[in-house]
């Protein structure tokens, strides 16, 4: 059986540092006895690729950050924990953080995912972990 693929999807506001959403993700891997170096790679939406705080993280981590459409988002929303029609009038989508992990993890490997983690936030990020 090939080794499970493990992706971390993120949104934030515009500005979130790199320092809060790093917070954020290791609290979020503690939580669930999961080292930094289990994470294959972050995922976001296509709106959020210019945010410094969201690509210095990934530069930091040494991790691939893939951005999703909201095309590319829809196909996983019956996976999702919950849904926000104000997320989706912002970006186009439901969810950036769950929909993106989910997405990050299936593009990586071509089989089904599903989400280790659902939705986490803090004060202007949210973060989601799915399983390939």
């Amino acid at each position: 059986m090939p080794d499970p693929v493990i992706i971390a999807g993120l949104g934030c506001r515009r500005g979130c540092t790199a320092a809060e959403l790093h917070e954020l993700l290791e609290k979020t891997l503690e939580q669930f006895a999961l080292p930094l170096s289990a994470l294959d790679g972050l995922a976001s939406s296509t709106r959020k690729r210019g945010e410094a705080g969201l690509l210095q993280l990934a530069a930091g981590l040494g991790l691939p950050l893939d951005f999703y459409t909201a095309e590319q988002l829809m196909p996983y929303e019956s996976q999702l924990s919950e849904g926000s029609e104000f997320v989706r009038e912002l970006t186009g989508a439901a969810s950036v953080a769950e929909a993106s992990a989910l997405a990050g993890a299936v593009e990586r490997t071509g089989r089904s995912a599903s989400l280790l983690c659902r939705k986490r936030r803090s004060t202007a990020a949210t973060l989601a972990i799915a399983r390939a």
